[in-house]
């Protein structure tokens, strides 16, 4: 008796990262025309009810002398997040990056986790966090973020875009010692620099225009308590 075999045309199974670029979600940066592609961001929930950003990119490349035929930011921005992880500097916590290259095009993913509780500086100054705890809790952020910056320059890194919507702060409870916690966003410029003058100087003079509403009384006090923390090295110039 002859056997009969039944043929089973299947599908190939989709990878990880055709799984994760098959999500959608809300637009909250609209995919944006440069770099010779497009960058958006989404955000959805998982179903764990955690809140996810999905940074999205098609041919949105950087070029150096390593990568002289173009590399997507999304990995650029993978790389400082880690390196920063190391110094000790919050940034997002990763949960998924990845880049595919076909037929010539590539696209890449960066998923991270919400910073939850957080705030931008942007939003620091019209806070209620901010105006129950009067000018005590507003000089413990500007010290720790001067801290922060410090950190970042004296390790021979540049932000690159650093605006007060990308630099993050949460309260603390009194229960975990009070004062704040300062976080990094958008690091897709970020790079290190052959001297921390330099990483310094181009940083801490894109803040200076685009720090939001912080008066030039706060703009002082981070300044000088961030030349206390650059003591190692040379101050930066007032002038920017």
């Amino acid at each position: 008796m002859s056997s009969l075999i039944t043929r089973v045309r299947t599908e190939p199974v989709p990878s990880t990262f055709e799984r994760w670029w098959q999500i959608q979600g809300e637009w909250v940066e609209a995919p944006n025309q440069r770099r010779g592609g497009e960058s958006g961001v989404q955000r959805r929930r998982n179903q764990a009810g955690q809140l996810l950003y999905l940074k999205r990119q098609t041919g949105h490349l950087y070029r150096s002398w390593l990568h002289p035929l173009g590399r997507p930011t999304a990995l650029r921005e993978l790389h400082a997040m880690q390196q920063l992880q190391r110094l000790g500097i919050r940034v997002p916590t990763l949960v998924y990056a990845a880049a595919q290259k076909q037929a010539g095009q590539w696209r890449a993913l960066l998923v991270t986790e919400a910073l939850d509780g957080f705030v931008s500086l942007e939003q620091w100054y019209g806070s209620e966090a901010l105006r129950h705890g009067g000018t005590q809790l507003n000089r413990c952020m500007l010290e720790q973020l001067a801290a922060m910056l410090s950190r970042l320059h004296r390790f021979g890194w540049q932000h690159g875009c650093l605006y007060a919507k990308h630099i993050f702060i949460k309260p603390q409870a009194v229960d975990d010692g009070g004062g704040v916690e300062v976080a990094l966003l958008d690091l897709e410029k970020s790079r290190r620099r052959l001297f921390s003058r330099s990483a310094s100087r181009r940083d801490m003079g894109q803040l200076s225009r685009h720090r939001g509403d912080m008066p030039a009384a706060d703009w002082q006090l981070l300044f000088e308590a961030y030349n206390r923390s650059m003591a190692t090295g040379e101050a930066v110039s007032h002038e920017f």
